[in-house]
């Protein structure tokens, strides 16, 4: 096995791991570690891509994502409600200006972002 794979491997492992967090810690996304997961494991091992996409909670937020561009509406709502209250308390927080205008701009865009995904039912 090349030393590529087995550092896309262990790489993989980590985002199903740091993904599996994020489902319980807000400030931690789910779905960007997920579909990195599955990159990593698509370019390194068939047997652990397969895996990642048949498992029935973390191969349904990839599909959904990748082939609908959709995300659940539940899902929506909390991720741009934790990601306003997160960016406002961390722009509370810093007596910079320049970083609160920059987390205003991030907030702007992961927004903008999930308001373009489709909403499911």
């Amino acid at each position: 096995m090349k030393i590529r794979n087995i550092l896309f491997i262990i790489l993989g492992c980590i985002s199903l791991i740091l993904g599996t967090l994020g489902v319980f810690l807000p400030v931690l996304p789910t779905t960007p570690f997920y579909l990195l997961a599955a990159w990593l494991f698509l370019r390194s091992s068939k047997k652990l891509y397969d895996k990642t996409m048949k498992h029935p909670f973390i191969g349904k937020i990839i599909r959904n994502y990748t082939e609908n561009k959709a995300i659940p509406k539940r899902v929506k709502i909390s991720m741009i409600i934790i990601l306003w209250i997160t960016i406002s308390l961390s722009a509370y927080l810093i007596d910079n200006m320049l970083v609160r205008i920059i987390l205003l701009i991030v907030a702007i865009g992961v927004s903008w972002h999930l308001f373009s995904l489709k909403t499911l039912k």
